[in-house]
């Protein structure tokens, strides 16, 4: 199982920003191991990020995105104590769910 994707959610006035730190290795298959043996390709597809149920965002992505990658964005709308939650699968099919409660 994956590390828990880090994730604040601040409401400032009537803005809401939303600052997350996912954790994945993001391979693109074209790195080599210490053997000489191609690493697999392993990268997150798709993200999406709701709040309090509603779906605020879907990206898609690919390999070319960094190792661990850090996304944020501003929305109005959201109140403390409103869920923001974020999903994300890999090209594996590997899926990671986590959420927080906005401050």
């Amino acid at each position: 199982m994956s590390t828990p994707t880090k994730i604040r959610a601040n409401l400032n006035g009537d803005v809401t920003e939303v600052k997350m730190l996912m954790s994945h290795d993001m391979e693109t298959g074209r790195r080599k191991d210490g053997n000489g043996l191609t690493i697999p390709a392993k990268y997150i597809v798709e993200v999406q990020v709701s709040h309090n149920g509603q779906r605020l965002l879907r990206a898609e992505w690919g390999y070319r995105v960094s190792k661990n990658p850090y996304m944020s964005f501003k929305f109005k709308g959201g109140a403390v104590g409103d869920t923001i939650a974020v999903s994300w699968t890999d090209s594996s099919g590997d899926t990671r769910r986590d959420e927080t409660r906005i401050a």
